[in-house]
């Protein structure tokens, strides 16, 4: 764009010579003035002359200078700019029981989670199922569509029976035992991230407490470990109303955190537990640091309106 504006500047001046040219001789054969010397060699027809000539040449050069600084606003002037994003969110780790006693009820826990997916807006999710031993599905993300299709994806695991070792046991039987409830509390609790700042953190535990085997940590400790962490855990129970005594180990896990148990199949389950994650304050969380690239016309665009407007008022004072 400035070579064009250069250019164009060229053949405008190119122009404007050979207009002169021919206008001079043209009137190489006008009729002549008698004494026009004297009036040309007189003090005040000298300097008017020259005024009118210097303010020519600037009115010239300044439209040429605009034409110049117009090929470089059509240019795009781009400038860089380091950025921090800021995001102002929530922690929210879902962690699945994925154990044989809770096949029949996991589809239900997932719908659970997709529920709970359109209540949030902008709060980070991750995924971590557990059996035996713990396998993250996704990290803490707030890309959503993501979320989704792994949480459909998953679904459709449990109705897949066409291999041994089903989708969603992967990794989850290296351990001794089924259901080490303990060890996947404490595993998703070590997921979250960004540990040194200040962030609301919550836990979706959903399992039927039924342990079989000795697992690293049992549930209490697992649950002191994610009060200390200053996680909140709130626990889904199928088997509510069914094994009192399991359903109050769950309950006193949960309320140990601050968090609460609530039944899978409650009216209010899905309503509660997102009001109670959206009671603490969302936090802000530096992003990574990125160049942005942007448009800086700003102060050409203002250079080019002042070069065109001296350059008129230059043409109108020597009225051309």
């Amino acid at each position: 764009m400035i070579v064009l504006a250069l250019a164009a500047v060229v053949l405008a001046v190119t122009v404007g010579v050979l207009a002169v040219r021919r206008a001079a001789r043209a009137s190489a054969g006008a009729a002549p003035v008698s004494r026009a010397e004297r009036l040309r060699s007189l003090p005040a027809v000298r300097r008017a002359t020259r005024r009118r000539a210097a303010a020519v040449a600037g009115a010239v050069a300044l439209l040429a200078g605009s034409a110049v600084v117009a090929g470089v606003v059509g240019a795009r002037p781009m400038a860089a700019q380091t950025i921090q994003p800021v995001d102002t969110s929530r922690d929210i780790m879902l962690c699945l029981d994925v154990s044989g006693s809770m096949s029949e009820v996991d589809i239900e826990v997932l719908e659970v989670f997709e529920e709970l997916l359109e209540g949030f807006e902008g709060e980070r999710i991750g995924l971590t199922i557990f059996n035996s031993s713990p396998v993250q599905i996704f990290p803490l993300t707030d890309d959503y569509d993501f979320i989704r299709g792994h949480l459909q994806s998953i679904k459709a695991a449990f109705d897949d029976y066409s291999s041994d070792i089903p989708e969603h046991w992967v990794g989850t039987l290296n351990g001794t035992g089924s259901s080490l409830i303990g060890d996947g509390l404490a595993a998703c609790t070590m997921r979250f991230d960004h540990l040194d700042e200040d962030r609301s953190r919550s836990i979706i535990l959903a399992t039927d407490n039924e342990a079989f085997g000795a697992g690293i940590v049992t549930l209490e400790e697992a649950s002191v470990y994610a009060r200390d962490a200053g996680v909140r855990v709130f626990a889904l129970n199928p088997v509510e109303g069914k094994d009192d005594e399991i359903s109050a180990q769950l309950t006193g896990a949960a309320e140990t955190t601050g968090g609460q148990a609530y039944a899978l199949r409650g009216d209010t389950t899905v309503g509660e537990i997102i009001d109670e994650v959206q009671e603490q304050e969302a936090r802000a969380l530096q992003g990574e640091a990125r160049v942005v690239w942007r448009d800086v016309p700003d102060v050409w665009i203002a250079v080019l309106l002042a070069l065109v407007l001296a350059g008129i008022v230059l043409l109108w004072r020597v009225r051309l």
